[in-house]
């Protein structure tokens, strides 16, 4: 029982598929064994288990995603959970209601960040001292960050953002959280993504002095923060002399690539899974990124498209 489907519902954690949520955690953690890992998956805007159309949990959060399109990748397979062996661990989809315009899908990530803290107290108390992990996309990160001044230290182990869509200020707020102190953080940028964080700049941030969206890069000098640009040369060169062969950018523009580009799920399997240091990830890849649309505006290449942007779930 590798996979359990929960949903935010308001500022509480529910199963999706109906029942009490101690009792079905109670008989995952019976079948899994405490050195397993546990691993949450939050989705990003767009998506909604209250919509069979957009559901994430016969999307990227399934096990074999039902939409036939190049963006249905099944994130738990992708980490290592097939549904044959409790030694896998324990993953946990985390369904937040994620449509409609973005000024409310940021509401509504404010009070699934509640019910994920929740989610992390009730784990804690079924199975104390047990390591969580999080793995976010776009504005999932919201819901994590948002949701870390509500848990204790130690809630959480390490933590993913994948082109976040979050503010610094909203992300520093965070990582100074009793919670936030504790964990460890790979902030996954790029510059395939600068429209998308000009866009949410411009649309929902509160503007601040000298404030910017995550995706641009946060916090470098924290020793409990990684920000990885993988769409820079020296930083994919890198990762290879460590065995992590990530394949090179194809599109100018794109806001997937981070669980798309092929060899990303092995980062993310060694980090996660795996227990690769974070000062292992530090060590092999350059300081600092590229300048804001250098990608977008450097000469013309082959195979860098500008791709139209999509209305299906992200």
């Amino acid at each position: 029982m590798p996979l359990v489907k929960i949903n935010a519902v308001n500022d509480l954690p529910a199963p999706a598929n109906g029942g009490d949520l101690k009792g079905v955690l109670a008989d995952a953690f019976h079948r899994v064994p405490r050195t397993a890992p546990v691993i949450v998956l939050i989705h990003g805007f767009k998506f909604s288990p209250f919509q069979e159309s957009r559901s994430p949990h016969e999307h990227i959060l399934s096990l074999s995603p039902k939409p036939k399109n190049r963006r249905a990748i099944s994130w738990p397979t992708e980490l290592g959970f097939t549904d044959l062996h409790p030694n896998e661990g324990l993953c946990i989809s985390f369904g937040w209601d994620a449509s409609g315009h973005i000024w409310r899908a940021c509401a509504n990530a404010e009070h699934a960040g509640k019910a994920l803290a929740q989610l992390t107290a009730i784990i804690s108390q079924l199975r104390p001292g047990q390591r969580v992990d999080v793995m976010t996309h776009s504005l999932g990160a919201r819901v994590t960050l948002s949701g870390m001044a509500q848990m204790p230290p130690r809630a959480l182990r390490r933590v993913v953002l994948m082109t976040p869509a979050e503010m610094t200020s909203r992300a520093r707020a965070a990582l100074d959280t009793p919670a936030g102190q504790c964990a460890e953080f790979l902030n996954i940028t790029s510059r395939e993504n600068d429209l998308y964080d000009l866009m949410f700049e411009g649309l929902v941030a509160p503007h601040r002095p000298g404030d910017r969206a995550l995706g641009q890069g946060g916090f470098s000098k924290r020793r409990n923060w990684l920000d990885l640009q993988i769409d820079h040369p020296d930083t994919l060169e890198g990762l290879a002399r460590i065995g992590l062969h990530i394949a090179p950018p194809s599109r100018r523009v794109c806001h997937w690539s981070p669980y798309l580009r092929p060899g990303m799920f092995d980062l993310y399997r060694a980090f996660l899974r795996e227990g690769m240091p974070l000062t292992a990830l530090r060590n092999c890849v350059p300081e600092g990124s590229s300048r804001r649309w250098s990608r977008l505006l450097a000469p013309p290449r082959v195979n860098l498209p500008l791709p139209f942007v999509g209305k299906t779930p992200s």
